[in-house]
């Protein structure tokens, strides 16, 4: 799910999804439980492995520290007692984490002082109760809380529900007569439904409505039905927010529409030219984790994690532009820099006024600590655009992305699919897969019986 930057409010008000989200973790839990206990300076907060996701996604450590937090620990690791300490629990309401929290915090020697407990998501009454009946708990327990937000957002548009798996285990052969599938259903509801939460939208819900509804002679699979099922499941928990968020809406807000995969097969598969795309596809980055390598004054090299995010400017400005205009966006960038100071316009006359390499500006970096920001984060997208532009050319994806575009708009056919297949032998298997891949999804026909065969054959 997206939303635009057009849709902010009158009142200048409007915040992303991503902001939202760190607002809702760092104010609406953490900072409430410092209200309920003004002399509690320091807490530790626990997580599992998803939370810990969530939090992420949308806060630093320095955003959580400041809010009271000394420690981060894992739920499933084994934890010292620090009983002078209150506890936040930011979990999944699971049993198995529900019996953690208990075991943490009942009997004689509690793991805390207090606990303060705040569930990703609804919890079930059965969950409730084990709480509650835990005579030595509830008196150490400063909050029971739904934060009803179990999301990664993964940037200030976009949405995650963490279901790397989501196309086998609702799609896949095997997937009707799997336990799991209706379970993984509602699960993906039940996240995709904390994001209105947060957003404290109440969408009408669009979907397409299987093909038997329209004609009763159609055949209906249980794929036409996942639509209809992920609707009704995410209708049903919206339908209990609006019972009990206080402030949800009570009428429509807003639109939410259900499509699936099958309404566009070749965007996945298919070159996408803008930057971000580009990092993503050639660069073989964890996320949005990209690894720089940085010269030292001695000579030698290292390697810098850095992160590909909304607090980088240079990012924003470019990941939605062509690669050929980020590439001269950024050559302008350094040619102003290099216009407007002094120094930098020493060092770059020293090499006889040629351009200056990421290695240059890296140099350039330690030369003028004063602008090493700025020069640290230009650095890094010019040897990212750099390497971009060289596999671009290696691989030969200017020749590729256009058969790829003229197959799509009907400009190519068959004929020059088998030419360009038998004449660049260099092409990688990657990039033939992905050109029969989109050629398959425009001509299907082409792969009935051994046609397709024969044209795997060719590549």
């Amino acid at each position: 799910m997206s939303m635009s930057d057009s849709e902010s409010s009158s009142s200048g008000d409007y915040k992303n999804l991503r902001q939202i989200t760190r607002e809702r973790l760092l104010y609406e839990m953490l900072r409430s439980t410092r209200a309920k206990d003004p002399k509690a300076i320091w807490k530790v907060l626990i997580m599992d492995k998803l939370t810990t996701k969530i939090m992420s996604c949308a806060c630093k450590m320095a955003d959580i520290t400041e809010e009271g937090v000394s420690l981060v620990e894992d739920i499933n690791k084994r934890r010292q007692p620090m009983l002078s300490m209150d506890a936040i629990y930011f979990v999944q309401p699971t049993k198995e984490n529900v019996a953690i929290i208990l075991s943490d915090m009942s009997g004689r020697s509690p793991l805390y002082k207090r606990v303060f407990v705040f569930f990703s998501s609804p919890a079930s009454r059965e969950l409730i109760h084990l709480i509650k009946n835990d005579g030595s708990v509830l008196p150490r327990m400063g909050a029971l809380s739904e934060m009803n937000l179990e999301y990664f957002a993964i940037d200030s548009q976009g949405f995650i529900t963490d279901h790397e798996r989501a196309l086998e285990d609702v799609f896949g052969d095997n997937a009707e007569i799997l336990q799991t599938h209706n379970a993984f259903i509602h699960t993906m509801a039940a996240r995709i439904a904390t994001v209105f939460a947060s957003l404290r939208e109440f969408p009408y819900i669009r979907y397409r409505a299987a093909k038997s509804s329209l004609d009763a002679s159609t055949l209906t699979t249980f794929r036409d039905l996942i639509p209809t099922k992920l609707a009704a499941a995410v209708w049903h928990c919206l339908a209990r927010y609006k019972a009990i968020i206080p402030d949800f809406p009570q009428t429509e807000t807003c639109e939410f529409l259900i499509i699936d995969r099958s309404i566009d097969q070749i965007a996945p598969v298919i070159h996408e030219w803008t930057y971000d795309a580009m990092c993503h596809d050639l660069l073989n980055m964890e996320g949005n984790k990209y690894v720089q390598k940085v010269p030292s004054k001695t000579g030698s090299t290292s390697e810098k994690e850095v992160l590909l995010e909304d607090h980088d400017p240079i990012w924003l400005e470019l990941r939605h532009l062509h690669i050929a205009d980020a590439s001269e966006r950024l050559h302008s960038r350094m040619t102003n820099f290099i216009s407007r100071n002094k120094a930098a316009q020493i060092h770059n006359n020293s090499r006889d006024g040629g351009e200056l390499s990421t290695r240059d500006l890296q140099k350039l970096v330690q030369t003028l600590p004063q602008y090493s920001e700025q020069l640290d984060k230009l650095s890094l997208h010019i040897e990212i655009a750099g390497k971009i532009n060289e596999l671009i050319r290696e691989l030969g994806l200017r020749e590729i992305g256009k058969l790829e575009q003229d197959l799509v708009f009907g400009d190519a056919g068959t004929k020059d699919l088998i030419s360009f297949l038998k004449a660049k032998q260099e092409v990688t298997p990657e990039n033939k897969i992905r050109l029969l891949m989109i050629y398959a999804a425009i001509f299907p026909e082409k792969f009935d019986g051994d046609k397709g065969e024969k044209l795997m054959q060719v590549s």
